[in-house]
């Protein structure tokens, strides 16, 4: 197996309300096919489909609540980790950790998007972003 993610798919509730979530984040779908929504998110795709669908085609028995996983996007300065929390907000969004310093010296804030999957926006000075806005783990 390649050391690689090509998708991250949300289970959620309602296909067409999380869409408009992330349309209103800025957030324009690639594809929408079959009650599938595609957004490309540099090399890889995010997906919103069913959670019903999501735990019936995985195999699994949803018990739902929180699956423990969160993504993160991170972002260049505080002031675009406020900006982009706030425009979450703004979008219906539930903020559960309002930004402020974190513990590795960086700058963060937590919001919950409409079925209960955490971000985090983030600045973490230890591993800047590429020109590209490309993420990549620093070797030590």
């Amino acid at each position: 197996m390649e050391q690689r993610i090509s998708l991250v798919t949300l289970g959620v509730a309602d296909v067409e309300r999380s869409a408009a979530f992330y349309r209103a984040l800025g957030w324009e779908p690639a594809l929408d096919v079959e009650e599938t929504v595609f957004f490309q998110a540099g090399p890889l795709a995010v997906v919103l489909w069913g959670r019903d669908k999501l735990a019936a085609d995985s195999g699994l028995d949803d018990p739902g609540g929180w699956g423990g996983v969160a993504l993160a996007h991170n972002v260049r300065t505080n002031g675009d980790v406020d900006a982009l929390v706030e425009r979450a907000r703004a979008a219906g969004a539930t903020v559960t950790r309002e930004p402020s310093a974190t513990f590795y010296g960086g700058y963060a804030g937590v919001f919950v998007d409409p079925d209960g999957h955490p971000w985090e926006i983030a600045v973490n000075p230890g591993m800047p972003l590429a020109d590209d806005g490309s993420f990549v783990v620093p070797r030590r």
